[in-house]
Order: structure tokens, then C-alpha cells, then sequence
């Protein structure tokens, strides 16, 4: 048989797609093996390189598959995409991945470790529960205003709602059944508050025990779950050759649509890691409104974007400015130096 050079793998819960190539690109072979053939398989080939798409699951196989002495390589599913031939199938998908690891400028996604997905597990329960509370509290809100009883929209607002139901005067008109029905809806409410409570001091005590999150916090927008989301979703600082590099995988620059030498740049292009984006946009958002009650200087670099563009425009262009100055921050391995009110 001749020298595999590449594996393609297409992952799958009980059966995997392999397509074995040369370093030219000859097939040698394609197997459909089960989950315990395909480990046996892999345990005894000799050292190659695997690529896969970065899908689920694929994170514990590169790392599986590194001890066993093979050189993984995880891409992107778009990047994929373009080499699929004519059917889609298992095997056009092993052998798309096998061709699309083979181009010497594909970019590969690095492997997490269990502690970076362990934190970013923490992350996603936390996001679950807020939206799960957020879906309780607006239809709590929207049956009681059946019965007359409305407040505004917001967490804040849910005592509101209890303080309302407690009054006579109010709730004589509305049916035992209603109040119980309602009692439950505070009941889970008070719930996934206490968890989200819980896991926020998971977050903080994680952070304060982490080197890396604790120099983030120190620049203004960057909070405990800010630091962590960077821990658990970002690759490491030093596989990009500069700060722009950073914010363009967060999606932080515009997107270009240029042609004939001519630039066209358009919108953001929310390409990139969407959590970080959203927390970096947050913070900055919350830097601004700080300027409320003490506002840039007119010079500074804040002042000039906040005179001539909309707050919404200011806050992904400091969030723009605060990727760049955490690369900074992690490669160089300074602290935060100034604030991003006053920078030039």
C-alpha cells in the first residue's frame, strides 16, 4: 500500500467516513468504519496527518488522536464547503475535508483543551438560564396583562408584578387558579435567578484565580464572564501575527466586497467568534455610557468618534480598539496601561 500522507475524517456519532491520501493527492483508500473500529484504526495507523471539521466532538478526537501520535487538524465547515464534489455524502465530505487540509494556506482551528471546554460549559449553562428566565418573565407579563395587571418590560420590574397580585384591591377580580399558575411562574423565576447567582460566583472565583482574567479586568468593559468567554472560546493570542488580526476573527472590522483595485467596505462582518463580539460590544457600550457622567476629553479618541458617529457605531469601534489592546495585552504580557476614554 502506498504512504497515506492525509486522513480525512468525517465524524459522526457510530460511523466515520475516512479518506486516506497520498501527499499528491492519490486515493489509497476509503473506509466506513464504527466508532470502536475507527479508534482501533487510528491506534495502530502509522503517524499522519488527520483533518476534520471543527464540528461536534471533534475537539476529544484531535486530542485523542494527538497521543496515538497523528497530526490533527481541525477547519472550519465553510472552508470545507467549496470542495465538496457534485453529491453531498459521507464519503464527498471525507474526501472535501482530506482536499481542503492539503492547501498550504487553509487556516485550521486549534484545539481546545478540556479546561478551556469546561469553562466554556459554564458559559453556555449560564446563557441558557438567562434566556430561560427571560422567556419566563415575558409570559408571566403576558398572561397577567389578561387579567389587567401590566408593568414594563424587565427583570427589574417582576415585584411589580408580585406586589400587585399581593394587593386586594387588584387581584379580586382575578381567579385563584390565575394566582396559582402565576405563584409558580415567581417560583421559577426565584430559581433560575439562584443558579444564575451561583454560577456568576463560579465566574468570579475563576477569574480571580486566573492571571490572564484578572490583567483583563483591569481595562474599563471587561468584566469576570468577559474574561472567561475569552478563556474558553478564544485560540491562543500568539496564532495571530497582530492586534487587526484578532478583531477580524471576532467579526470586529468591516466587510469587504472590493474588486478592480477598488475598495468597498461595508458593515461589520460578524464572521467570528459571535459571544466574544457580543460581551466586547457590551462593555464598550457600558464605557459609553459612562461618558455620560464624565465625558471624554473633545481631542481624545473616544470624543472624536462620539461627535461624529451614532453610539451604537462608538461602541463596536471601541470594541474594535479593546480586542486590539488585549492582544497586546496577552502577547507583549503587560498590563493595561491608560483608559480607552483618553486614548489618542
Amino acid at each position: 500500500m502506498k504512504e497515506v500522507s492525509i486522513i480525512g475524517v468525517d465524524l459522526a456519532k457510530q460511523v466515520f467516513q475516512l479518506h486516506g491520501a497520498t501527499s499528491e493527492g492519490e486515493v489509497v483508500f476509503r473506509k466506513k468504519l464504527s466508532r470502536r473500529q475507527f479508534l482501533a484504526f487510528m491506534q495502530t495507523h502509522p503517524g499522519c496527518r488527520v483533518a476534520m471539521e471543527a464540528c461536534a466532538t471533534a475537539h476529544h478526537w484531535a486530542r485523542t488522536l494527538t497521543v496515538f501520535g497523528h497530526d490533527v487538524r481541525l477547519i472550519a465547515p465553510k472552508f470545507v464547503k467549496p470542495y465538496v464534489k457534485n453529491q453531498k455524502n459521507d464519503m464527498a465530505d471525507a474526501e472535501a475535508i482530506a482536499e481542503a487540509a492539503s492547501r498550504p494556506t487553509m487556516r485550521f482551528v486549534e484545539v481546545k483543551t478540556p479546561e478551556q471546554q469546561g469553562l466554556g460549559m459554564i458559559f453556555r449553562l449560564r446563557d441558557l438560564l438567562v434566556v430561560q428566565r427571560t422567556q419566563t418573565v415575558n409570559a408571566l407579563r403576558g398572561h397577567l396583562a389578561e387579567f389587567g395587571v401590566v408593568t414594563a418590560k424587565g427583570r427589574e420590574n417582576i415585584e411589580k408584578l408580585r406586589a400587585a397580585l399581593n394587593r386586594e384591591e387588584e387581584a379580586a377580580d382575578i381567579p385563584a387558579l390565575v394566582r396559582h399558575m402565576a405563584q409558580l411562574f415567581f417560583d421559577q423565576i426565584d430559581d433560575l435567578s439562584r443558579r444564575i447567582t451561583d454560577l456568576d460566583a463560579q465566574i468570579a472565583t475563576a477569574s480571580r484565580r486566573s492571571r490572564f482574567s484578572a490583567r483583563l479586568q483591569k481595562m474599563p468593559g471587561i468584566g469576570p464572564i468577559t474574561s472567561m468567554a475569552l478563556a474558553a472560546f478564544a485560540p491562543p493570542m500568539g496564532s495571530f501575527r497582530q492586534g487587526r488580526d484578532f478583531s477580524a476573527w471576532l467579526g470586529l472590522v468591516p466587510r469587504q466586497h472590493s474588486s478592480g483595485g477598488k475598495p468597498r467596505l461595508g458593515r461589520t462582518s460578524k464572521s467570528g467568534q459571535r459571544d466574544i463580539r457580543r460581551l466586547l460590544i457590551i462593555g464598550a457600550m457600558a464605557v459609553i455610557s459612562g461618558a455620560k457622567a464624565r465625558p471624554p476629553a473633545d481631542d481624545s479618541w473616544l470624543g472624536r468618534i462620539l461627535a461624529r458617529k451614532p453610539r451604537m457605531l462608538a461602541a463596536i469601534a471601541l470594541a474594535n480598539k479593546m480586542a486590539r489592546m488585549i492582544w497586546a495585552m496577552i502577547t507583549k504580557d503587560e498590563e493595561f496601561r491608560g483608559e480607552p476614554l483618553s486614548a489618542n
